[in-house]
């Protein structure tokens, strides 16, 4: 899915703030959160590095997860998951 399309309607069962942290650890965190998370669940996840948004699709794709997209609100980055 193309960075902020159809983001809208789609609803998180759970969000992971990593606001503040920088490469690796968003990543990191994120990978320890979808352990606890069950199948088909939608994970959201707030970030203020820049580089999020090049780490997390590549992270889905070497881990078989839906990456579903990411949207920008200045200096936040959203992006989504499907574990």
């Amino acid at each position: 899915m193309a960075s902020g399309q159809c983001l809208g309607s789609l609803r998180a069962d759970v969000t992971l703030d990593c606001r503040g942290l920088y490469c690796p650890q968003p990543v990191i965190r994120t990978a320890a959160r979808v352990r606890e998370m069950q199948p088909g669940q939608v994970l959201e996840v707030w970030a203020t590095d820049p580089g999020f948004q090049i780490d997390l699709p590549a992270w889905c794709l070497g881990h078989q997860r839906e990456y579903l997209g990411m949207r920008q609100d200045g200096a936040l980055y959203v992006g989504y998951l499907r574990v």
